[in-house]
């Protein structure tokens, strides 16, 4: 059984909500690549701007020494984010209280193949 190869590449600990990111993972999981990247540097999205950089690096990677795939057969075979560490930060109220505000993070990863 022939697996596939797939070239990856990650962003860790982005400044944004994994929630905010994975609705651009399913926007363009299983395209073309360079069809995500044309949607996504035309989607009015928060997280579209780093996912943009890590798209561009996975390509990269995969056209280098190690894979040397057609960079025309490209498409985005993976793509998800998972959570990673809160930075926890407080914001004062009233008596002398203090609310909790969560300030997120997300390890984006996307990974590139050849279409047969």
């Amino acid at each position: 059984m022939d697996e596939k190869k797939i070239a990856r590449a990650e962003h860790k600990y982005a400044r944004i909500s994994p929630r905010k990111v994975e609705i651009i993972c399913n926007m363009i999981r299983g395209k073309n690549a360079k069809v995500a990247l044309a949607l996504m540097e035309n989607t009015p999205k928060a997280g579209c701007e780093l996912m943009v950089k890590v798209l561009k690096s996975a390509m990269a990677n995969a056209e280098g020494p190690k894979y040397e795939m057609d960079p025309e057969k490209l498409y985005v075979a993976e793509t998800y984010a998972n959570a990673g560490p809160i930075l926890k930060r407080g914001m004062p109220r009233a008596q002398g209280r203090m609310y909790r505000i969560n300030k997120r993070t997300s390890h984006i990863v996307i990974g590139v193949a050849e279409r047969d």
